[in-house]
C-alpha cells in the first residue's frame, strides 16, 4: 500500500522492532499525529486464542472522549416508563421495529428487554451487520434498563476479538491528556486479561500496538501480571 508523505515522515520516528513503554508510546503517537482533525487513539491487541474462543464484553473507561449516544430501547409497560425516566432517546415496541425495517436508523445503540427479542430478532439483517443487535453478552438485553442506560451514558464501550484474534478499541483522542489515555489503556488491558480462556497455553496477549486514526502503529511493551 502506498502511503502519503506525512505518514512516511511520521513512520520514520518509530524505531523498527522496538517495544515502547506505555508513556513513551502515547507520547510518540501524539507527536506523530498530523491530521487536521482531532484523531482518535486506537489500541490493537493480538490474542493467543482459538477460533472456538469468544472474547467479547463491555466496559466503562475512566476517561470519556465520545459524545453522548442516542439510545433506543425496545420495551413495553413499566419497563418502557423506566427507559423514559432514565433518559432513553427513543422508547417503543413493535412500532419501532417496523420503523427500522422501513429504513430509519437515527440512533447509536439498542437495548431491549428479553420479552421484546422475539420481535427485535426480525431486525437481524439490519442491526446485525452494523453490530447493533441487542445481546445478553453485552448487557443490552436486560431487565435492568435503568442500569444499562446509566452505563451507556457514562460511555460504556463494547469490544470483541475479530476472526484473526485481534481486539480493536478506541482509548482516547489526540487532544486528551496523556495520563487519561494511559489510564484508559491500563483499564482496558486489565479487563481484557480477565477474559483469558482456561485452555490457553502460553501468553494470552501476544502483542499490543497503539496508533492515531491516521498515523502508524507503535508497539507497546506489555506482559500480563
Amino acid at each position: 500500500m502506498k502511503r502519503g508523505k506525512k505518514y512516511v515522515e511520521a513512520s520514520a520516528k518509530v524505531e523498527a522492532g522496538k517495544f515502547y513503554a506505555v508513556d513513551d508510546a502515547i507520547g510518540l503517537v501524539k507527536e506523530m499525529a498530523f491530521a487536521k482533525f482531532d484523531e482518535t487513539v486506537d489500541l490493537s491487541v493480538k490474542l493467543n486464542i482459538k477460533k472456538s474462543h469468544s472474547i467479547r464484553d463491555t466496559l466503562v473507561l475512566p476517561h470519556q472522549f465520545k459524545g453522548e449516544k442516542r439510545v433506543l430501547v425496545f420495551a413495553k409497560g413499566d419497563k418502557a416508563k423506566e427507559a423514559e425516566e432514565a433518559g432513553a432517546t427513543y422508547v417503543g415496541a413493535e412500532e419501532l421495529v417496523e420503523k427500522i425495517r422501513g429504513g430509519w436508523m437515527d440512533f447509536d445503540v439498542c437495548v431491549a428487554t428479553p420479552d421484546m427479542m422475539k420481535d427485535v430478532g426480525k431486525l437481524g439483517p439490519v442491526l446485525g451487520r452494523r453490530g447493533m443487535m441487542p445481546n445478553p453478552k453485552t448487557r443490552t438485553v436486560t431487565m435492568d434498563i435503568k442500569g444499562a442506560l446509566e452505563e451507556l451514558k457514562k460511555g460504556r464501550t463494547e469490544y470483541r476479538a475479530d476472526k484473526t484474534g485481534v481486539v480493536h478499541i478506541a482509548v482516547g483522542k489526540i487532544s486528551m491528556d496523556s495520563t487519561g489515555i494511559k489510564e484508559n489503556v491500563e483499564q482496558f488491558l486489565g479487563d481484557l486479561v480477565k477474559k483469558r480462556p482456561s485452555d490457553v497455553k502460553g501468553d494470552f496477549v501476544k502483542s499490543v500496538a497503539i496508533s492515531s486514526s491516521m498515523g502508524p502503529g507503535v508497539k507497546i511493551e506489555y506482559r500480563a501480571n
